[in-house]
């Protein structure tokens, strides 16, 4: 849990350094596990002067981010793993990508079955091509009943283009 006085008491899911930049940092909040005690966030927030200052830079609804992959050599292009909300459908579920630092975002995959967003819990980068990712995709929705593991569009993903194009490999 991080207490902050510009962002107050968030929970957090990952934790990212720019590789390039170790000045900048993001921060991906809402825990980003699926059990009946887990506590949602607010979106993104964004560092550049080393943790001294916070801003929150978006995707406010994806309430649970599993994992942030900076790019190695541009600070500014960072993918988002998002859960989305874990009691209740909503269609911030994905992986996202900002190439401005977070001024901006774009769905760059979305998982959807018979019409229900699907959400990505983790993404990571080929160290040798960063235009190489995989990302997970967890069909779930968290009731306060049954624990069951989860949908039929759990997955792994592959792109080689950046997140233009992807591929499911299982």
């Amino acid at each position: 849990e991080v207490v902050h006085p510009q962002a107050g008491s968030l929970s957090i899911g990952d934790v990212a350094v720019a590789p390039s930049d170790p000045n900048i940092l993001y921060i991906g909040t809402g825990e980003a596990n699926n059990s009946r005690s887990t506590y949602w966030g607010d979106g993104v927030y964004k560092s550049a002067d080393a943790g001294k200052t916070w801003t929150n830079v978006g995707l406010p609804e994806s309430h649970h981010i599993g994992r942030i992959v900076v790019h190695p050599a541009d600070p500014d292009t960072v993918y988002v793993a998002a859960l989305g909300h874990l009691y209740s459908e909503n269609a911030e579920r994905g992986l996202y990508k900002t190439v401005d630092g977070g001024k901006t975002w774009a769905k760059v995959l979305s998982v959807e079955v018979r019409g229900k967003a699907v959400g990505v819990v983790d993404v990571v980068m080929d160290p040798a091509n960063p235009d190489v990712l995989y990302a997970a995709s967890s069909d779930k929705v968290r009731r306060a009943w049954p624990f069951n593991l989860g949908g039929p569009e759990r997955g792994v993903f592959k792109t080689a283009d950046g997140g233009e194009t992807w591929t499911k490999l299982g």
